[in-house]
C-alpha cells in the first residue's frame, strides 16, 4: 500500500479521471474534497451518506469505533448487504472482536482508504458517529505519550469509581470531556496526566478550531423525542434480527469491542441476570446517553452546517438539504 498523501490540514491527492461514469451524473460538487456525514446514533447517517455517495460518485469510509468489528453486524447497525452493493463501503466488519482499536489506527486506515478512493476518481464520504475519531482525522493525532505498560496495569486493577475520583481531582477538564462510564477513556486520561503532568485537553490545543480545512461536511440532528423513538425502534429491530444469537456466538472479546453499547446488556441477559424487557430498556438508556454525548461533541467541535431531519423527511428532501449544505449543483 502506498504512503498516504492525506494531511490533517489538506486533502492533497488529486483524483484521476475515472474510466467509468459515476452512478449519477445529475449532481456535481464544486470540489473533490472528502465529505463528512456525522451525527448521533440512530439519526439517519447511514442511509443519507449512501445516497450522497451514490449521487456524487463516492465511496463510504466508516468512522465508528465499533462497526469495525466482525461478528457484530447487527448490534452495531452495520450497513446491510444491499447498501454495500449499491455503494462501496470500507472499514466495516473487518476486525476480530478480540483486537483493540483506537483513533490512531483509525486515522492510519482511513487515510490509506481515502487515498485509494481518490485514485479511482471517487470522492471519500466519511460516515460515522465516533467524534473523537473524526476529529483526529480532520485535525491530526495529538502529541500524546505512548501507553506505559506498568502504569496501565496498575490503573487497570483499580475500580472504575476510584479512577473517576482520581481523574476528577487531577484533571477536571479531561473528566468533563470524556465518557466517565468508559474505563478505557478514564484510564487513558489519567495515564496521560500522570505521565506528563498536563491535561490531555492542553495537549490537544490544535483541536480547539471547529473548522476542518480540507474537508466539507454536515452534522445531522433530530428532535430529542423523535431520536429516542428511533433508538427504541433500532433496539427492537436488533432483537428481531438476531442480536442475542450474535452475542452468544462471540469468542473472546477485547477491551474495545467490550464497550459496544448493548453487548454487556445482552451478556447479562444470557447469564439470566435480567429479562428481555429489562435488557432492551437498559440498551435504550445507554444509547440515549451516548447520543446526547455525541450531539454535544459535534456541536462544540465542528462548524459544519447542521441539518435537522426531524419529521421523518423524505429521502429526496433530506438529499436536497444535504446537497445545498455541501455546495452541490444539480
Amino acid at each position: 500500500m502506498t504512503r498516504s498523501t492525506w494531511a490533517a490540514s489538506s486533502w492533497s491527492a488529486e483524483p484521476r479521471q475515472s474510466t467509468k461514469s459515476a452512478p449519477s451524473a445529475s449532481v456535481s460538487l464544486s470540489s473533490n474534497l472528502p465529505i463528512i456525514v456525522a451525527g448521533p446514533t440512530a439519526v439517519g447517517k447511514t442511509l443519507l451518506a449512501a445516497e450522497l455517495a451514490h449521487q456524487f460518485g463516492g465511496e463510504i469510509v466508516g468512522a465508528d469505533a465499533y462497526q469495525v468489528y466482525e461478528g457484530l453486524a447487527v448490534l452495531t447497525s452495520q450497513p446491510d448487504a444491499e447498501t454495500r452493493v449499491r455503494v462501496p463501503h470500507h472499514l466495516f466488519g473487518f476486525l476480530p472482536v478480540s483486537e483493540p482499536f483506537d483513533a490512531a489506527r483509525f486515522v492510519q486506515l482511513a487515510r490509506e482508504t481515502m487515498d485509494e478512493i481518490a485514485a479511482r476518481g471517487k470522492i471519500p464520504v466519511i460516515c460515522g458517529g465516533s467524534g473523537l475519531y473524526i476529529k483526529a482525522l480532520t485535525h491530526g493525532i495529538a502529541d500524546l505519550p505512548a501507553p506505559d505498560p506498568a502504569l496501565r496495569q496498575e490503573l487497570d486493577a483499580l475500580p472504575l469509581e476510584v479512577l473517576r475520583e482520581r481523574l476528577e481531582k487531577a484533571d477536571p477538564a479531561a473528566a468533563a470531556s470524556i465518557d466517565l462510564k468508559n474505563p478505557r477513556r478514564v484510564v487513558r486520561a489519567l495515564e496521560i496526566f500522570l505521565l506528563t503532568g498536563r491535561s490531555a485537553a492542553d495537549l490537544r490545543q490544535g483541536w480547539k478550531n471547529p473548522d476542518a480545512p480540507g474537508f466539507r461536511g454536515i452534522i445531522l440532528e433530530r428532535e430529542r423525542g423523535e431520536l429516542e423513538a428511533r433508538i427504541r425502534a433500532t433496539v427492537d429491530a436488533m432483537f428481531a434480527r438476531g442480536a442475542v444469537d450474535e452475542v452468544r456466538a462471540l469468542g473472546p472479546v477485547g477491551p474495545t469491542a467490550q464497550m459496544t453499547i448493548g453487548l454487556r446488556e445482552i451478556q447479562a441477559l444470557l447469564r439470566g441476570e435480567m429479562t428481555e424487557t429489562e435488557c432492551k430498556e437498559a440498551m435504550v438508556l445507554s444509547t440515549r446517553q451516548y447520543a446526547k454525548r455525541q450531539s454535544t461533541w459535534f456541536r462544540n467541535q465542528f462548524s459544519f452546517p447542521r441539518i435537522d431531519l426531524t419529521g421523518s423527511l423524505p429521502v429526496s428532501e433530506s438529499l436536497l438539504l444535504a446537497r445545498q449544505a455541501l455546495g452541490a449543483s444539480a
